[in-house]
């Protein structure tokens, strides 16, 4: 059945809509509907607190917890200036936190750059290099000898259909072919979990569209863990199999909505009753969070 179950973390509400329960009760919760098995990454405590030099410490993350399990595409969205890049940059290992800890797979690890495969908002693909030597610049980085780097990146552009595009130039190529190139590079370096934020953000409608559907089958033929953030509500619900949403700054995880919906997905599922119940639900979460923070600027 098509549907979906949100927790709420803070607001209480009629059955089948918002409850509160305590933090740990609603991660134990949470782990019992992953549909893939145990915690692959869990966010435990996570505090990131900013010193700039000449003003006072900002808090951008305060008490984030949550998991992800073996094979389960997360998406996350949030106010803006919420930390969600922040959340990102502190799992992959780029940033250190304040407190807390990121367990993988059951296990503290310090060095965590190794675990993940990360893609951020702009492609990043170098001008003066081609497609081809674009893509295989993460093994390259890695150790891997240029020649074998290059003749794997040239198996993955033939295997998702840019293999005639391999000697082009980034310039050469519309936003969409470019973030495909850039999202085949993160998967080229062959980590179990990815990291992608907001890779379809600068994208025309229509094109972030195909690129959504594009991720869907890829993600359906190897079920890869993702952890995907996103500033568009439709493109989170569309893609995973849950959907955190985080509160103004700083950021917590304030709801968490498993999304019910059968898979594969395709563009039609965008206009069915249950996926716009939910999207309403959620987009009120975050307006509630927008309206705080203006609230305490406005007091400010």
């Amino acid at each position: 059945m098509e549907g979906f179950l949100l927790h709420s973390r803070f607001h209480s509400g009629p059955a089948g809509s918002l409850h509160t329960r305590p933090p740990a009760e609603v991660l134990e919760a949470t782990q019992l509907s992953h549909p893939r098995g145990l915690a692959e990454v869990r966010v435990e405590q996570l505090q990131v607190v900013h010193q700039p030099r000449s003003s006072e410490p900002v808090a951008a993350l305060q008490d984030v917890d949550f998991e992800v399990g073996h094979g389960e595409f997360v998406s996350i969205v949030g106010p803006s200036g919420c930390g969600k890049t922040t959340l990102l940059d502190v799992i992959a290992g780029l940033v250190e936190p304040s407190g807390g800890r990121i367990l993988i797979n059951g296990t503290e690890v310090k060095d965590r750059k190794r675990h993940f495969g990360y893609m951020f908002q702009r492609d990043l693909l170098f001008p003066w290099r081609t497609i081809r030597d674009n893509v295989a610049l993460g093994l390259e980085v890695l150790g891997s000898p240029k020649r074998e780097a290059r003749q794997s990146a040239i198996g993955i552009l033939e295997k998702f259909g840019l293999a005639g595009f391999a000697h082009r130039y980034p310039s050469q190529l519309s936003g969409g072919m470019r973030q495909r190139a850039a999202l085949m590079r993160t998967l080229l370096v062959n980590r179990q979990v990815l990291l992608l934020d907001e890779p379809f953000g600068a994208l025309d409608a229509l094109t972030r569209s195909q690129m959504q559907e594009w991720l869907l089958e890829l993600w359906e033929k190897d079920h890869r863990t993702v952890i995907f953030v996103t500033h568009d509500v439709e493109e989170a619900i569309f893609l995973a199999d849950r959907v955190l949403v985080m509160t103004a700054r700083p950021g917590r995880i304030k709801t968490e909505a498993n999304i019910e919906l059968s898979r594969p997905r395709d563009y039609k599922v965008l206009t069915s009753a249950p996926f716009n119940e939910l999207k309403a639900l959620i987009l009120k979460e975050i307006h509630a969070e927008i309206s705080t923070l203006h609230i305490v600027e406005s007091s400010g």
